[in-house]
């Protein structure tokens, strides 16, 4: 399954729903042209609902971790919404739970900012 995103506006806060996979190839790409065209047009609060990602390769994770630290170079914050229990064990795994806020309400991740 591809990945698909769908980006909308929550007071102030823009929101990223993806669903599918994101791994090597146009998915993770996708994840880059974004994240990257929303900061290019001055969106500083973003938040990724993963809640439709089934799985994350590598690629991904290095895509994701590569637009949190976009984000943070250009004084942007990003947050990940609704990380599902695969994708959470990963960032586990990986340690990057300590660097990425997730959260599982999305009024409580946009009133976070």
């Amino acid at each position: 399954m591809s990945l698909s995103t769908e980006v909308r506006e929550y007071s102030g806060v823009t929101i990223v729903d993806m669903t599918g996979r994101i791994t090597l190839g146009e998915e993770s790409g996708l994840v880059r042209e974004t994240v990257r065209g929303l900061l290019d047009n001055g969106a500083t609060k973003i938040v990724l609902n993963l809640g439709g990602v089934t799985y994350i390769d590598s690629s991904g994770l290095g895509e994701l971790v590569s637009a949190y630290t976009t984000a943070q170079t250009k004084g942007c914050e990003i947050k990940l919404l609704n990380v599902q229990a695969k994708v959470q064990d990963l960032l586990q795994i990986t340690k990057l739970h300590t660097v990425f806020h997730c959260l599982t309400d999305e009024t409580e991740a946009v009133t976070s900012f």
